[in-house]
């Protein structure tokens, strides 16, 4: 593991390469080093498929992203929300709305996947006409899509923790979690407020050019909110990610056929390599041109091999043998939560994927929450910031991948301003210690794991 961690934290940090080779490098020496430990080609190449498998679903949402980027660009949806944006937000309060829109957003869709790909990349084109540091508005959309992720009780991953760890209400857990949760996202607001304060006004001349440029070269109208209509209902009734992105970009489509006429061939070549805008103006041009499903490509080969080292270690018992060995002399509250948290954090960092940074924590830790007679809605609580959040702020996790890829920024760029994902954990764990006499009560229950959170984890 220090090895491991030696090659990956020099290559990409120090030398700033892009993941894909430093992860690839590290994959091929723990492969000769498992079969040198006696593991067979075909155990390791198990422990490839296996690793893998997770990571389907959120490689086809990846794709369906690009395709709903480059719909709603070529059809007006997203120059239409960045006019509206720029005549209605005022700069010193830019960040703090970013990041309670994003929150609110959050707990209606129950995805930050969907939000951040929707409101997220409007914010990003928006903040970027008015002269906002790119790293404070990726961090207030991550900081509210995750907040309202954890607080909503349609999110696949607040789902998934409440059942690993035996809590059978998730309004239970929501309550819990939401001890944490509010006091860190509270703090948050007010940084950015105070943040959003200390920006200077933009060049309003500007301003203005972008928006009379966008409503020359695009449809601007509230019918062009439709797309939007769409994507936000069909989440709200709970049908799955990729059929909710696939009705938001054939509703943009279909439009588009409609308001512009555009061939068949045109829209194919769009939806395939992003959409381009080819003004005489080259800002306007590079602020809403995107999306496509070859810009997904690379995120998706940075998925792939992150969860095929992740296989690989997971097939050799390294993780469980490290997660094991944690659980020794954890004979308080605080202490618990902490060596669970840690484990989390771990996984997230060792395999990149949320979904095993939960399950596994979650039924290593489960007895021994079980045997302090602690309440599981804790450990859900552990398992919601310090497996699905903290999945955000790796540079190889699929989270950190999803972000990058579709706000067009470097993970290294907006980790260190997603101060909720920051916050919540750190909160979680302080609290644990403070007040964890009071976490007893009921007793562990079974896990009760929904057939639909079944099928997304298979």
């Amino acid at each position: 593991m220090l090895v491991m961690f030696g090659l990956l934290g020099t290559m990409m940090i120090a030398w700033k390469m892009t993941p894909q080779i430093p992860i690839l490098l590290t994959f091929t020496l723990l492969l000769f080093y498992g079969k040198f430990r006696g593991f067979s080609w075909n155990e390791l190449q198990e422990g490839i498929t296996e690793g893998i498998k997770p990571g389907i679903i959120p490689m086809i949402i990846f794709i369906m992203i690009g395709v709903l980027v480059s719909a709603w660009s070529m059809s007006g949806v997203i120059p239409t929300i960045m006019v509206y944006g720029l005549e209605l937000l005022n700069v010193r309060f830019f960040l703090f709305t970013v990041f309670i829109s994003c929150c609110l957003v959050g707990i209606i869709v129950g995805s930050s996947f969907t939000t951040i790909s929707t409101l997220g990349i409007v914010f990003m084109g928006i903040g970027q006409v008015m002269g906002i540091n790119m790293a404070l508005t990726a961090g207030s959309i991550v900081s509210g899509a995750l907040f309202g992720n954890n607080m909503s009780p349609l999110s696949g991953t607040t789902n998934l923790a409440t059942g690993i760890a035996g809590v059978n209400n998730v309004f239970d857990h929501i309550k819990t979690i939401a001890h944490t949760a509010i006091p860190s996202a509270i703090v948050t607001a007010i940084i950015f407020l105070v943040v959003g304060h200390a920006t200077t006004n933009p060049n309003m001349s500007s301003v203005h050019h972008i928006i009379n440029a966008l409503n020359s070269n695009f449809f601007i109208s509230p019918l062009m909110l439709i797309p939007i209509a769409v994507l936000i209902f069909c989440a709200i009734i709970q049908i799955p990610a990729i059929p909710t992105l696939l009705s938001g970009s054939i509703t943009a489509i279909i439009m588009h056929v409609l308001i512009s006429h555009p061939s068949v061939k045109t829209i194919s070549n769009q939806i395939m390599n992003g959409f381009q805008l080819n003004s005489p103006d080259k800002k306007i041009n590079a602020i809403v041109s995107g999306g496509g499903i070859t810009s997904m490509l690379s995120s998706i080969s940075l998925i792939l091999v992150a969860l095929t080292l992740g296989g690989v270690l997971l097939k050799m018992g390294v993780i469980n043998n490290l997660i094991g060995k944690m659980t020794v002399q954890v004979n308080t509250p605080g202490k618990l939560i902490l060596t669970s948290m840690i484990s989390a954090i771990g996984v997230n960092f060792l395999v990149g994927e949320q979904y095993i940074s939960i399950i596994l924590p979650g039924t290593t830790f489960r007895n021994n929450f079980k045997k302090q007679d602690i309440q599981p809605v804790y450990l859900s609580r552990v398992l919601a910031s310090g497996g699905a959040d903290i999945n955000a702020l790796v540079p190889w996790g699929v989270t950190g991948i999803f972000i990058s890829g579709v706000l067009g920024v470097s993970p290294f760029v907006f980790i260190s301003c997603a101060f909720y994902v920051w916050l919540n954990p750190l909160l979680t764990v302080i609290f644990a210690f403070v007040f964890g006499k009071n976490y007893n009560g009921k007793k562990v229950l079974a896990p009760k794991v929904s057939q639909k959170v079944i099928e997304e984890i298979n």
